[in-house]
């Protein structure tokens, strides 16, 4: 243990002694482990950061959930919307038939939208997102209240003109979040009284609702001043714990077709939208990224080691004699192949530190202009460390066999 210890604090210190004497020969030459340690791990930490971004802004669209709508979500350039938009809307009714037969579901929603204009008398905010949602709604986006209450079950049943806005609203509108509680607010002409404020939600990629932007009445009231079938009505539907999306949705296709009466042997014509494919999807897309990042940093890494390799052949050179007369006195063979592997490793450790450093702050400087934080996750540090000492053991492999098969006598006499 002792000896191992003792190689590697001086390997340690080779590589140190290195880096002082010739700064400049051993910075070129590791500029290419640097640049391709900043490549791979600026790629996989941007990557990483806005995969995570997306996966929670799935989330809050409703985890293990359906959404039954007339349009099929996705798109694309061969998107048929001429057959999407002669379906029938989804309906109150049949999200209630649903409620009742389906026994795979936990929560059950039914929510439609319009946009407006919301105003005090002092203020106006354009682009106001108006939802008129059912009961479960709040239990499937997973809503929490900053100020106030949420819609009780007596106004949802009454249909009263109570509403939650969203954080944007109440500070655009109010000043801050405290001051909306309990105030009126009119939409589109309409006057309704304000019991509570959505925390604040973000920016997000999964923009569906737009709750900072938002005000949310009950879905009676909602029926009472706007067509529902005009308004995109959709039905969501979430499996219960356990359950996959996939039962989930072949017990809804059934409960759908026999709602509107379709054959066995019928089209239909409503669609199953399921959230987690989505966030599988985003996965495939990131996993694309992250191998032309591993593409374009590569070739980085391989200038890199090659550079680092010439640096060993040059310091086998310089130290011949030292090494001659290492072993005249004793160490063996794999003593000085060991020594020079691990300066290898060092100085591609030291060059990847750098790298690593630069990514740092890049993140910094890209965290205050993107909608996201970027950070650096344990295990991306994990591997380019691991990257480095790999590629340290490649590039100095065949320069330390040399070093370890010299003999002692004519390596003595080298000047």
């Amino acid at each position: 243990m002792f000896k191992l210890l003792s190689i590697l604090w001086n390997s340690f210190k080779m590589a140190m002694q290195e880096l002082r004497v010739n700064k400049l020969r051993t910075f070129l030459s590791l500029f290419g482990i640097t640049i391709g340690i900043f490549c791979i791990i600026g790629v996989l930490a941007t990557v990483d950061s806005l995969e995570r971004k997306v996966q929670d802004d799935l989330k809050k669209l409703g985890s293990n959930s359906i959404y039954i709508d007339k349009w099929e979500y996705g798109g694309g350039p061969d998107y048929p919307w001429w057959k999407y938009v002669k379906r029938p809307s989804p309906k109150y009714e049949e999200m209630q038939f649903i409620k009742a037969k389906s026994y795979l579901a936990t929560n059950i929603a039914f929510n439609c939208s319009e946009n407006g204009t919301a105003s005090v008398p002092d203020a106006s905010l354009s682009n106001v997102n108006f939802i008129g949602a059912s009961e479960d709604f709040s239990k499937i986006q997973a809503l929490e209240m900053q100020v106030g209450r949420y819609i009780n079950d007596a106004e949802f049943t009454r249909g009263t003109p109570t509403v939650v806005i969203g954080d944007n609203v109440a500070t655009e509108l109010f000043g801050t979040a405290e001051k909306a509680e309990g105030k009126e607010i009119t939409f589109q002409g309409k006057k309704l009284i304000i019991v509570g404020v959505i925390i604040k939600q973000g920016q997000s990629f999964a923009n569906a609702f737009n709750f900072d932007q938002a005000i949310i009445a009950s879905y009676r009231y909602f029926a009472s001043i706007y067509n529902p079938d005009k308004s995109d009505p959709v039905i969501m539907v979430q499996g219960r714990e356990g359950v996959s999306t996939k039962f989930l949705q072949d017990e809804l296709r059934g409960i759908m077709r026999q709602i509107r009466r379709i054959s066995p042997t019928g089209e239909e014509n409503f669609s199953l939208n399921d959230i987690n494919f989505f966030a599988e999807q985003t996965k495939t897309f990131f996993s694309s990224v992250t191998i032309g990042g591993w593409a374009i940093a590569g070739l980085s890494l391989i200038v890199g080691a090659f550079g680092v390799a010439n640096i060993m052949f040059v310091t086998v050179r310089e130290r011949t004699s030292q090494i001659g007369l290492k072993k005249a006195i004793g160490a063996k063979n794999k003593t000085i192949l060991t020594e020079f592997l691990l300066e290898s490793a060092f100085l591609c450790i030291v060059g990847g530190l750098i790298g690593l450093l630069l990514v740092w702050i890049l993140t910094k400087v890209l965290g205050t202009v993107m909608p996201f934080p970027i950070y650096i996750a344990p295990n991306i540090i994990i591997l380019a460390i691991s990257i480095c000492v790999g590629l340290g053991i490649l590039s100095g492999i065949i320069p330390a066999s040399i070093a370890a098969r010299m003999n002692p006598v004519e390596a003595i006499r080298t000047k």
